[in-house]
């Protein structure tokens, strides 16, 4: 069982900067793709953006160009940079990691963006 906790999200305004965490339970060299998603009120989970063990990376069309994700074995950390946000970044956002056919899940942390 592979424990999955979020930190960073928190209110910012309309353009401005947040950097999410996940740190893992686990050695992260055991994981293979590490992501993150994300679920506004009343709308489905969505992909965020994804990173291989290859560090190989995979973005929503909707953050490209705004959200960088990364990844620190060392540190069991996932990181997701998030730039020039906007009110429809809005959402809690949830970080998981795929071992073999398993998948993890953290429990979220929330993002709310807004003047």
């Amino acid at each position: 069982q592979v424990q999955l906790v979020e930190s960073g999200g928190g209110l910012v305004q309309p353009g401005g900067s947040l950097r999410l965490s996940c740190a893992a339970s686990q050695s992260m060299f055991v994981l293979n793709d590490m992501g993150w998603y994300r679920q506004a009120p009343g709308k489905q989970r969505e992909l965020v953006a994804d990173i291989t063990e290859s560090r190989r990376t995979n973005y929503a069309d909707s953050v490209k160009g705004r959200f960088t994700i990364s990844r620190d074995n060392a540190k069991n950390t996932v990181y997701l940079q998030m730039n020039s946000l906007k009110p429809e970044d809005t959402a809690v956002y949830y970080c998981n990691a795929r071992a073999g056919v398993f998948s993890f899940w953290g429990k979220g942390t929330l993002v709310t963006v807004s003047s």
